[in-house]
Parts: structure tokens; C-alpha cells; sequence
């Protein structure tokens, strides 16, 4: 391999419990990182350094599995072993869950925005898929259920430039 990778950093992002993901903001600009210790921390770059610049931990009772950024970069979405996902909005440096959507029956394993921003996707260990619509006042409304697996449902994800969805299970 002619250019090797390079570590540039080694950050403790949830030093006391597992990290389970990273998502980067849009512009590249923050880096989201959740874990088993029920917190979301948001990391960015002070010259050479990566600082934590918030500590999201009142949304969530349980481990956070995953966290997705809208495509605009002023929402994060954290889905939750506690049956829930936050939705929360950045105002200048700070986060606030906005709302937490409730449905699934169990863990929810995956969340993922739609590249238009109008439409969230979660999926859980309770083998659903379920998409959100959100409108211009921030109001999220379930629009399906999509009940075709037969296991967990471990991810969701949309295509890069249309509504399609593709969604992971354990299924054979």
C-alpha cells in the first residue's frame, strides 16, 4: 500500500463503557459518538486537539446504539436499547432533545435520515422497520410499519439521492 494510514489521534470518547458508534456532521466540522454509558458526546478540533464540546445525557435510559445526523447538520438522531429515538437540535453549541419518538417494542437498533430530511427511519430488535415524516414545525409523525422480517432488525439505511430504504436482519 503506497500511502499508508496514519493515526492522528487517539480520543477516550466513552472511557468507562463501550463507544458503539461514530457519525460525522455534514460539513465534517463535528464528530458524534455514542455508547453503553447512555451518553452522546460531541467531539470537534481545537487546533490539534479533539475536545469534547457537549455532553448529551438526558435523553436516554439505556445504551445508545447509533446516532445519525440530518442532512441539513441541525438535527442528531440517537436510537436507544430503551425502546426510544431522541431527535436533537443544535443551537449554536449546545443540543436539545427536542422529542423522543416511542413505538418500537424493544431495542432500536438503527436510525438513518432520508437524503431530503423529511423522512427518519428506525428499526428494532422488535423486527419492525418504521419510518417518520417530519414537518416544517418539527412534529414527527409515524407514516408505516414495514413488518417483513422475521428476526432483528440490526440496520437501516437510504439511498444516497432517492426514498429507497434497504433495512438488515438476522433473517435467513
Amino acid at each position: 500500500m503506497k500511502d499508508a494510514l496514519v493515526l492522528q489521534s487517539r480520543v477516550p470518547a466513552h472511557p468507562d463503557s463501550r463507544c458503539w458508534f461514530l457519525a460525522w456532521n455534514p460539513t465534517g466540522t463535528l464528530l458524534a459518538s455514542c455508547g453503553g454509558d447512555r451518553k452522546i458526546r460531541i467531539w470537534g478540533t481545537e487546533g490539534d486537539s479533539w475536545i469534547c464540546k457537549s455532553v448529551l445525557s438526558e435523553g436516554h435510559q439505556r445504551t445508545v446504539r447509533k446516532v445519525a445526523w440530518s442532512p441539513c447538520g441541525n438535527y442528531l438522531a440517537s436510537a436507544s436499547f430503551d425502546a426510544t429515538t431522541c431527535i436533537w437540535k443544535k443551537n449554536q453549541d449546545d443540543f436539545e432533545c427536542v422529542t423522543t419518538l416511542e413505538g418500537h417494542e424493544n431495542e432500536v437498533k438503527s436510525v438513518a435520515w432520508a437524503p431530503s430530511g423529511n423522512l427518519l427511519a428506525t428499526c428494532s430488535r422488535d423486527k419492525s422497520v418504521w419510518v417518520w415524516e417530519v414537518d416544517e414545525e418539527d412534529e414527527y409523525e409515524c407514516v408505516s410499519v414495514l413488518n417483513s422480517h422475521t428476526q432483528d432488525v440490526k440496520h437501516v439505511v437510504w439511498h444516497p439521492s432517492q426514498e429507497l430504504l434497504a433495512s438488515a436482519s438476522y433473517d435467513d
